[in-house]
């Protein structure tokens, strides 16, 4: 049995602890007396416990992040109550910063902040030498910092990937840590500076895992590209092992992508690329007063290429609530986006983190925030409360319909004019050549929908597939008056595409004989992609 237990709650069984398997790693000679235990946020907290205390052990480590701070505390106090003489000790980015305030931080015997790959096991090394010989740990202070390691000498945890791992779950790797940003909504403008880990060993941790049957692997770099060198020799890599089946997430800089690089990407076979991109605001305004530095026209350059030369799919993230964006500004952000094409567009409402300096405009912004996970923001000076949570299920609904994949054909009918009543769009064309009228926003269309579906449903959640179709087919052809015969094509060729068996009757009713639609065909403005995992 384990003396030493490693835990924390994944926000989902297909994620991987990456942190903890780092622990593991860097345990050195007392590897053998510890043990990883992963659960997820799924799971009852005290069946979790249950779990941890059929072990014989005599330290608890937690990784705890904001999606599993709330059950974890709970765990924690369970743990303490009918175990008191096991030691806990918490890591992870949720109690790396203030941290004495916090309650699962008071329940835990010591919080180790920042980077614990080496601090965690000269902890348990002191603990467990001290307690063998009868001494009383005193001298290690309740609150241990962890100053960033040098990456050569933090022995890499691919090993520790199972082949259940490899076989079912999202391998996470990296090639380098830190950011060289400071943009002040992200813990990441406090991980400064860049460090690379030594390029010959992690290709050849790579190749292992490759040796061993893995075919996806999510970087979590969080500039992949920062050094194009490094990043185009790990691409060259890749492709020269590149089989079916293989898939490979990267987080870029989209501003930042040479003419070699991008070549290099334009090589890779469709399905095997994915490419999050973080835009968060093209309020230049904004931009600036939250310390982030992007070029918006070689943005907008690099995308149009990534669309244009390659097969890679595009995650673009947008963030509302930024201090000093408005609906209006955010709206121009996300029609420009939508103009771009990427195949999905994350709509994240703005986090509060533990220790990012945003606070600073908190007085100026009146920015007030959910106390609770995940500290979303609730209203600022330029946006209300309603309109927030406007913006909150317009954000659930674009997952669904816009980002899943499943409407790629039909969503673009939502801002379209295409199959109106004749003379209505006639008028509407005449009037868009005069200079009086606007193209359809996409972003207002479909703040629009998103009204109207809550209205109808009353929910953002379990919709199943072919009842949102219902709803969405009730919409395009009774509240915008498209018409009925080009809905359903949409809507029947989107379903096609799923390889489903056969079409639901209320479509077949409106489609004509002579238009069924094929499953090969495809939209050309938006296409589906491979989707890997979500920011929380």
């Amino acid at each position: 049995m384990a003396e030493i237990v490693l835990t924390t709650l994944n926000a989902k069984y297909i994620h991987t602890a990456f942190g903890l398997r780092y622990l593991l790693a860097n345990l050195g000679p007392l590897h053998p007396r510890a043990r990883l235990a992963e659960f997820d946020i799924n799971q009852r907290p005290l069946e979790i416990a249950e779990a941890i205390l059929a072990h014989e052990l005599r330290i608890v480590g937690f990784g705890v992040y904001i999606w599993n701070v709330a059950p974890t505390t709970e765990i924690v106090a369970t743990i303490k109550r009918l175990r008191p003489d096991i030691t806990v000790i918490l890591g992870g980015p949720e109690v790396s910063y203030e941290t004495e305030q916090q309650p699962v931080a008071q329940l835990a015997d010591y919080v180790i902040t920042g980077e614990a790959d080496l601090k965690f096991a000269e902890v348990c090394r002191a603990l467990l030498e001290d307690g063998s010989r009868g001494r009383s740990p005193h001298q290690l202070p309740k609150i241990i910092p962890a100053d960033p390691p040098e990456l050569a000498q933090v022995a890499m945890p691919y090993d520790f990937y199972t082949a259940d791992d490899i076989a079912h779950r999202i391998l996470y790797v990296e090639a380098s840590r830190g950011c060289p940003f400071s943009c002040e909504f992200c813990l990441s403008s406090l991980d400064i500076p860049v460090r690379q880990f030594p390029l010959p060993q992690f290709l050849a941790q790579l190749q292992r895992l490759l040796d061993r049957g893995a075919t996806r692997f999510k970087f979590v770099d969080r500039t992949f590209n920062l050094n194009p060198q490094t990043g185009k020799a790990i691409l060259e890599f890749l492709l020269a092992r590149c089989r079916p089946g293989h898939f490979y997430h990267f987080e870029i800089v989209p501003d930042r992508l040479p003419a070699e690089f991008l070549e290099i990407t334009a090589r890779f076979p469709a399905g095997t690329l994915q490419f999050e991109v973080g835009i968060q605001t093209f309020n230049e305004e904004v931009a600036a007063r939250i310390q982030r530095r992007q070029d918006y026209r070689k943005l907008e350059d690099n995308l149009r290429f990534l669309r244009r030369e390659t097969s890679a799919h595009i995650h673009a993230d947008l963030i509302f609530g930024l201090p000093g964006e408005s609906l209006e500004s955010f709206a121009d952000g996300f029609d420009r986006l939508v103009a771009l094409g990427p195949q999905e567009i994350q709509v994240g409402i703005l986090k509060r983190l533990r220790g990012v300096p945003i606070v600073r405009h908190d007085a100026e912004w009146q920015m007030v925030y959910n106390p609770n996970p995940p500290y979303e923001i609730l209203q600022n000076k330029l946006v209300n409360f309603v309109t927030l949570q406007k913006v909150r299920r317009f954000a659930r609904y674009w997952d669904l319909v816009g980002n899943s994949g499943n409407f790629t054909e039909s969503t673009p009918l939502i801002w379209s004019s295409v199959g109106r009543d004749s003379r209505r769009a006639e008028a509407e064309n005449e009037s868009r050549l005069a200079g009086t009228l606007a193209p359809p926003s996409p972003f207002y269309s479909f703040l629009r929908f998103s009204d109207w579906l809550f209205a109808r449903v009353g929910r953002t959640d379990s919709i199943a597939l072919v009842r949102l179709m219902q709803l969405l087919f009730e919409y395009l052809t009774g509240e915008l008056k498209l018409d009925t015969a080009t809905v359903a094509g949409a809507l029947a060729r989107d379903y096609r595409r799923l390889q489903r068996p056969d079409l639901p009757g209320f479509l077949k009713e409106h489609l004509p004989a002579e238009n069924k639609p094929t499953a090969t065909q495809r939209p050309k403005s938006l296409k589906p992609g491979v989707q890997l995992t979500r920011k929380v």
